[in-house]
């Protein structure tokens, strides 16, 4: 059983009512709910967690980070461009990590720019909207069922 956790950070549970010209109106729990129709199964667990505080995403990525089969996907919201201890921490677990950005933080405010997770992640996906959650299944199907 291949297991798939989707970690949303500080803010991402407004998705649909914040800022819907970079976000977009779907709500998460929307999205959600059509990710684990196209991908759940008998054979993949789509888990999901989302704090807003650092301290409980911490523990959460410790709490499965030396699970078997099991791979992540995170937005760490604001947090990507403060939070030397949720790099820290995704670097010191097993469970491979896809960054995913709804927006293209490239193109916002000189302080989201910076990721500090961006190099202790497998990939990177920023700025496909919702969609980039489902491209980060995706990856990780494609780079880990066949192994």
């Amino acid at each position: 059983m291949m297991n798939i956790w989707i970690i949303n950070g500080p803010n991402l549970n407004l998705i649909g009512l914040r800022d819907i010209n970079i976000y977009g109106e779907a709500t998460w729990d929307e999205t959600l709910g059509k990710l684990r129709s196209e991908f759940q199964s008998s054979t993949l667990n789509l888990h999901y967690f989302h704090s807003n505080h650092e301290g409980y995403l911490i523990d959460k990525l410790q709490e499965i980070g030396f699970e078997e089969n099991t791979y992540g996907i995170i937005n760490p919201g604001g947090l990507t461009h403060t939070s030397i201890s949720l790099r820290d921490c995704i670097d010191a677990i097993n469970t491979p990590f896809v960054e995913v950005h709804i927006s293209d933080i490239t193109n916002r405010e000189e302080f989201r720019k910076v990721s500090y997770i961006t190099d202790v992640c497998t990939q990177s996906i920023i700025g496909k909207g919702i969609e980039g959650y489902r491209q980060g299944i995706n990856y990780l199907l494609a780079r880990y069922v066949s192994k």
